[in-house]
């Protein structure tokens, strides 16, 4: 295969990893804040996520091509960073693993209702765990063969969704300001997870054979993508919608259906809801088959139907007893993830910059910014987690 060829694959790697069910959150987070200043947060947060990402490749120079994230930590910061690596990385699947059953339940359960009425509560998020946990159970092969699919089907039914919303944007929808100022801080730590990509940059790095020149263009162009997909779909919902319209939703199924009541269109609430089936779909097979993958090594467990059982209680049951609980728990979970992926992303990779940084005078690649650029993205992260626990202990 090409070099260009990896490259362009590399990049909708990196940018499918990206795009996710936490796109059907941003319009909910960010009704308040109107169409002008969300993308302008947007923006910012991927400048910083470009950044640390970038940052990672400045690591992976400095070490060899199979180093995962926790070999880095190790290796930069000891076992303390390794450490910190492991739990950062478990909240963070567990949080998404959350998130995707309270949305992907809440969903599920209007269509249960829909036929059997009489039908409990929960049974929208044990049915939806049960379907995609049966299918992680199947092995890695048969879930990216199944993943694969539903990935192509969800681009396809984006593209469809936004074609058929198009006509129904009033432009004045888009001008309108934020309600109040505290709604920026409820929203930027669902926007900064949506913006998540970093964990697949060590497999990308093997991929390319640690071709930085492409490696930097993957991170650019792949997480540019998810930026501008974002901004499309934001102006479609603000516009469609409306500021005031959205602030009245409290999940997805609202969301969609205050749409519904706007469009009156069938096929646009189809294609809408299909979409919203899909990317939490694609998001939990991905991100539960890693969580189940990473516990299964951890807790030596067998590769056998025992063995996989047993892991899959422990992959599956803490996020559904969440979901149980938490029932339009969706956009609170996608928020606690928040605090991991700064970690992930910000904390852990500044952190082993500056010793790399110390350890190597001489590097054929550095991040520009020196200090002063480690030292604002570490002022940022502190602030998405210091909004996150913020909205936790209802302060805004």
């Amino acid at each position: 295969m090409t070099s260009r060829s990896k490259t362009i694959g590399s990049i909708f790697i990196l940018a499918g990893t990206t795009i996710g069910a936490g796109m059907l959150a941003l319009p909910l987070t960010s009704a308040g804040l109107g169409f002008g200043t969300s993308v302008a947060i947007m923006v910012g947060i991927w400048i910083l996520m470009a950044y640390t990402g970038l940052l990672m490749l400045e690591l992976h120079q400095h070490v060899p091509i199979t180093a995962t994230l926790h070999g880095l930590a190790e290796q930069f910061l000891g076992w303390k960073g390794r450490a910190t690596a492991t739990v950062a990385m478990l909240f963070l699947l567990y949080a998404l693993c959350a998130a995707y059953i309270a949305g992907g339940g809440a969903l599920m359960q209007e269509r249960i209702i829909g036929h059997l009425p009489g039908m409990p509560a929960f049974s929208g998020a044990l049915v939806f765990t049960l379907i995609i946990g049966l299918v992680v159970s199947l092995g890695t092969s048969k879930v990216d063969f199944i993943n694969r699919i539903l990935f192509v089907l969800k681009l396809i039914v984006l593209v469809v969704t936004m074609v058929m919303l198009t006509p129904q944007v009033s432009g004045g929808y888009l001008l309108n300001l934020p309600v109040e100022q505290g709604l920026l801080v409820a929203a930027l730590p669902v926007i900064f997870t949506s913006f998540g990509f970093h964990s697949c940059i060590p497999s990308l790095v093997r991929y390319t054979n640690k071709d930085m020149a492409s490696l930097r263009k993957i991170v650019l162009i792949g997480s540019s993508l998810p930026l501008v997909i974002y901004i499309i779909w934001q102006g479609l919902s603000f516009g469609a919608v409306g500021q005031a319209g959205l602030m009245q939703n409290n999940d997805l199924p609202d969301f969609v259906n205050s749409i519904a009541a706007v469009v009156q269109s069938e096929w646009v609430v189809a294609a809408i809801t299909l979409f919203a089936d899909l990317a939490l779909a694609t998001s939990f097979l991905g991100v539960s088959l890693g969580l189940f993958d990473f516990l299964a090594d951890k807790f030596q467990r067998p590769n056998n139907k025992r063995g996989r059982m047993q892991t899959g209680l422990i992959t599956f049951l803490p996020p559904l007893v969440f979901a149980l609980f938490y029932p339009q728990g969706f956009i609170i979970a996608l928020g606690y993830a928040a605090i991991a992926l700064v970690v992930i992303a910000i904390i852990l990779p500044v952190l082993m910059v500056r010793k790399a940084r110390l350890d190597y005078d001489e590097a054929s690649y550095q991040v520009a910014g020196g200090n002063l650029g480690l030292y604002l993205a570490m002022f940022i992260g502190g602030l998405v987690i210091l909004a996150q626990l913020a909205v936790a202990f209802k302060l805004v």
